[in-house]
């Protein structure tokens, strides 16, 4: 039997993780954004989890937005990491501390 501790320990996991590799891997954007990415997975699942102990849709409601905003988020991160590649040939974060006037 799953119980609501499985998911919410699932979902702290989820989010150590992805805090983790944010603060272990400064350099590749594409990992932070994917980091960024399951931090968000991670809350939906607390969302679900709430939702479905509740027996109400709100929470589910609520993980159709940030699921929108993820979707959003991740095009226009992709599509200003591929302007800076071919700008700078590289996607090293510390790079890209310098700006042109």
């Amino acid at each position: 039997m799953v119980t609501i501790s499985h998911y919410l320990i699932l979902a702290a996991v989820l989010f150590s993780v992805s805090v983790a590799g944010i603060f272990i891997n400064r350099k590749n954007v594409i990992l932070l954004l994917m980091c960024i990415e399951l931090m968000l997975l991670a809350v939906n699942f607390n969302f679900i989890a709430f939702s479905r102990m509740h027996d109400d849709t709100v929470g589910q409601v609520f993980v159709f937005f940030i699921l929108t905003v993820a979707a959003a988020e991740a095009a226009i991160g992709l599509a200003i990491l591929v302007v800076l590649f071919r700008s700078r040939h590289s996607v090293n974060v510390e790079e890209l501390d310098t700006l042109k006037g």
